[in-house]
């Protein structure tokens, strides 16, 4: 009587195929636990990495257990206990007020308008401004349902009702939403100076590689010398 043979699983064939291999491999990897999985899967979710890079760090980060993989989740752990959204600007900070509200040297009679924390991080890391901030925590949006009650539009008009402040600076991001917001900010702030970012070229940019939004909005932008 024969015996039963057996079979082992090997790419081969149309199996072979690029996406099939890496298939393979990929479940012989995850064969060990669902821990390494579950990494994979979490690193996946950040900005830029995606499954194949986030295996890739995840390797780099088991390779590395003392010296990447332990302190990263000591750091992690430590802040996510310890970081807090400022109570009157949004910023992250370890406290609130924020490091930026606290500081007497910004000055106090401006305010810089962004959407999110990682816009007003940008200036600060340019060095363009010395004022105060005011995190609204998105743009508006009718089709992802983002209504002015879901920003902090409130808080900012609190904060300019007592007439200290001067000027607020809307820092938009160029696109449909971050306009839309702008204007509809400007009309909620009435006499108040408000003044946006310029946009056009970037420094260093060259004509040919821009696009007609870009350069539409150089033109209209144009100045004396």
């Amino acid at each position: 009587m024969n015996e039963p043979s057996v079979v082992t699983l090997r790419p081969s064939g149309a199996a072979a195929r690029k996406g099939d291999l890496e298939q393979w491999v990929r479940c012989r990897l995850m064969a060990g636990g669902s821990e390494i999985e579950r990494l994979i899967q979490l690193l996946a979710k950040l900005p830029g990495l995606g499954p194949r890079s986030a295996r890739r760090a995840a390797l780099v980060l088991l390779k590395k257990r003392d010296l990447l993989l332990e302190p990263l989740a000591a750091a992690m752990t430590e802040a996510a206990a310890a970081t807090r959204s400022c109570e009157i600007c949004g910023n992250l900070d370890s406290q609130s007020p924020c490091a930026i509200c606290r500081d007497g040297r910004r000055d106090p009679h401006v305010i810089c308008v962004v959407e999110d924390v990682a816009d007003l991080w940008a200036l600060e890391r340019a060095s363009v401004f010395r004022g105060r901030y005011h995190v609204l925590g998105g743009a508006l949006s009718a089709l992802d349902g983002v209504t002015p009650e879901r920003l902090n539009i409130a808080s900012l008009l609190a904060r300019v009702k007592d007439g200290a402040v001067e000027e607020v600076v809307l820092a938009m991001n160029a696109t449909v939403e971050g306009q839309t917001t702008a204007h509809y900010l400007m009309d909620l702030l009435g006499d108040l100076k408000v003044t946006r970012l310029a946009h056009g070229m970037p420094v260093g940019g060259e004509l040919d590689y821009l696009d007609e939004g870009t350069l539409s909005a150089a033109f209209k932008a144009r100045r004396a010398l």
